[in-house]
């Protein structure tokens, strides 16, 4: 008998045997009776309804798969993941938010539970001579030359989270604990809001792409009410945000049902109209169009920090930007190199897997950008990207960031338990909600002492691991201090693993995958604008007697009939340009060949086979004076690494075969500003370079 004609049946039949049996019997039958009817109007329902097939099939059963699925995330965390593989922040993490938010003991016993062989676990080398830990933790200071009020910057800081995103109370909350602990509080692309202000709190003001705060009714840049606000006193610095980590390339809407009064004055939007937020900017289209837009701020704000915040994308982008700090003499205090794996911002699930550069290939990429182009002096760079722990702050240190950026974590703070409800407007700790019932339940005053006690405390072990490493200023952390597992068998620094650029590089003689590049960026222009060309015939003929050199083709016999070849025929041989397609020879200025023709070797194909295959090369040298050829011997089994075996590794020599500057016989070069400098071998600390 069919599933859906079974079920209701024995539903009619229970119904009419509990109403016999209550009509016939005491009153308390009807509750039951009262439950089968139920049951039967509701199996009627889903044998009728045509959106859910389970539920025809099915009908009363089927919903029980819903009734799972809805409780599935939290049986999922609570029951099922063990401490170090929960996602996006696995159980330990959370814990260790949790623990020094309230101010516990954040320490464990019985040793790690981490899979310390697998490949790609990282690890911190520690101090045979470990250092005292400085009683108070350094600041980075903010501000380039052309910088007139810099800013001295914590270590760890809150990262971009609107009012809106935000209910008031978890702003407050934060922005409360910012300024008891005096670090920065960023306040996201929805506007400089009443509940980031009067705290004490130094801030700094995002601007995004719809210019929420200082915008025209048109929804561009109005540069007066920018003005007026950049100077405020509480507004330390300005953030350009140019895309973010959890969808980088996409814009944003905010719909009219979701904008309340307090929304509506404080990005300056009517209440009854969808805010949509663009996905690129209308106040610049072009790298040089943006360092001159980070001009403009910088005289309107009075000189206060300017600094940008990216996603990072294509490498030609980054390099486009460094050649037009240079052709306008303008540059950014400070750049935000923002991670793919970000995810304050809701996305579509093919963004925030598959869009973007994650944060420590994206952070690398930046700082060698800018130490190559000679810009690293004057710029610091931050790292925003499931920043939450001490270890986590001084890894990213490592990998070149002067600073970090922290949003989750302090959501966590704040009460987050990783409900990943934050798009639903129902989060069930008053955090991301702007329902007043749910947020009501956020208390200010308690939520602000977290978030002081957990930055407190997360900076502190920052500086104490930067002590048991025998450091005690970011600045003398080198790459040979954090070591990954490349294999089973063997472990290498990120001074080996990866190529960093040198001081001036690019601009003098750019190295092999980065020189494409170098050449591809254009200062009016963002984006690969020279794609490789693909040439083919648009008609090709299948019976013509042209035919391609080397491609095996049926002959024909006297009696029609197909015979195969195992080898070129003569023809082939002696004419080699009967190919319909182009020989490597035979092209004209601007053509590019991939891999076909004869000739394999010209330039042509070695340019666009080199094309394809640069994105691979995005690590290369410090420059921050940092010792970074990895010598073999230099720590744990480099040596025996099946990677390096064979390539002639030694003192001096980078792993794929190229030799090492030596400093005292460097040829002397001409660095942008003309002046003669003497390349540098990354070998002791030149400033924060």
């Amino acid at each position: 008998m069919n599933n859906r004609l079974l079920i209701v049946a024995s539903l009619s039949l229970g119904a009419a045997i509990v109403v016999l049996v209550a009509a016939i019997g005491n009153g308390a039958w009807w509750v039951l009776a009262a439950i089968v009817l139920a049951l039967l109007i509701l199996a009627i329902w889903d044998v009728t309804q045509r959106r859910h097939a389970i539920l025809r099939n099915y009908p009363v059963l089927g919903h029980m798969r819903y009734l799972l699925e809805s409780i599935r995330p939290e049986i999922q965390q609570y029951f099922i993941e063990r401490n170090f593989d929960g996602k996006p922040f696995d159980r330990d993490t959370r814990s260790i938010v949790y623990a020094r938010s309230k101010g516990q003991d954040s320490h464990k016993a019985f040793g790690t539970e981490r899979d310390t062989g697998a490949i790609g676990y990282e690890f911190l080398l520690h101090s045979t001579a470990p250092v005292n830990a400085p009683e108070e933790p350094p600041t980075v200071r903010i501000g380039g030359p052309d910088c007139r009020q810099p800013y001295d910057l914590s270590l760890m800081n809150i990262s971009s989270m609107s009012f809106g995103s935000l209910s008031a109370n978890a702003v407050l909350a934060m922005n409360k604990g910012a300024g008891m602990g005096g670090f920065v509080h960023e306040t996201g692309e929805g506007g400089l809001t009443k509940y980031h202000r009067g705290n004490g709190a130094d801030l700094f003001w995002e601007i995004g792409s719809g210019y929420f705060g200082c915008r025209n009714s048109d929804g561009t840049f109005n540069p007066e009410t920018f003005a007026e606000k950049a100077r405020l006193p509480e507004v330390k610095g300005i953030t350009i945000k140019m895309s973010q980590g959890a969808k980088p390339g996409l814009g944003g809407m905010l719909p009219a049902s979701k904008i309340t009064p307090e929304i509506a004055e404080a990005r300056e939007i009517p209440i009854d109209q969808d805010c949509l937020s663009p996905a690129s900017h209308s106040a610049f289209r072009t790298p040089r169009e943006m360092v001159r837009f980070i001009g403009q701020l910088r005289e309107l704000s009075d000189g206060k920090p300017i600094g940008i915040k990216f996603c990072v994308g294509s490498r030609v982008d980054v390099l486009a930007m460094c050649k037009a700090m240079w052709e306008e003499r303008i540059a950014p205090d400070f750049i935000i190199v923002d991670g793919s794996e970000g995810g304050t911002g809701a996305a579509p699930l093919e963004y925030s897997d598959h869009i973007g550069t994650p944060l420590t290939e994206g952070l690398m990429l930046v700082h060698n950008a800018l130490v190559g182009s000679g810009l690293r002096d004057m710029i610091k760079i931050g790292a925003a990207g499931k920043v939450a722990t001490g270890s986590d702050i001084v890894k990213r240190l490592i990998q070149g960031a002067d600073f970090t950026m922290s949003a989750r974590a302090m959501m966590m703070a704040t009460g987050c338990i990783q409900a990943q409800k934050c798009h639903t407007n129902e989060c069930p700790v008053g955090v991301a909600t702007q329902d007043p019932r749910l947020m009501k339940a956020l208390d200010v005053e308690d939520k602000s002492n977290r978030v002081f006690n957990y930055h407190r405390l997360t900076v502190r072990e920052a500086v104490q691991i930067m002590a048991s490493m025998g450091v005690t200023d970011p600045s003398q952390l080198n790459t040979r201090m954090l070591r990954r597992r490349v294999d089973h068998l063997n472990t290498r620094s990120y001074a080996s693993i990866y190529r960093w650029i040198r001081r001036n590089e690019l601009l003098n003689c750019p190295p092999g995958g980065w020189d494409i590049d170098w050449e591809e960026a254009d200062v009016d222009h963002f984006g690969e604008h020279a794609p490789i060309e693909y040439l083919h015939d648009a008609n090709p003929d299948w019976h013509s007697e042209l035919q391609p050199a080397g491609v095996r083709r049926a002959a024909q016999s006297e009696g029609g009939q197909a015979v195969s070849g195992s080898a070129r025929t003569a023809t082939d041989e002696a004419n080699p340009s009967t190919s319909p397609l182009p020989r490597v020879d035979q092209l004209t200025d601007g053509q590019t060949l991939y891999g076909y023709g004869s000739g394999s070797g010209s330039t042509a194909v070695k340019d666009a086979r080199q094309r394809e295959t640069r994105r691979e090369h995005d690590g290369v040298d410090d420059g921050r004076g940092r010792s970074l050829a990895g010598p073999a011997g230099d720590g744990l089994d480099d040596g025996a690494s099946p990677a390096v075996q064979g390539r002639g590794e030694g003192p001096g020599q980078h792993e794929d075969g190229e030799r090492e500057i030596d400093e005292s016989s460097a040829p002397d070069t001409t660095g942008p500003d003309g002046a003669t400098q003497r390349v540098q071998d990354g070998t002791r600390p030149e400033g924060r370079v």
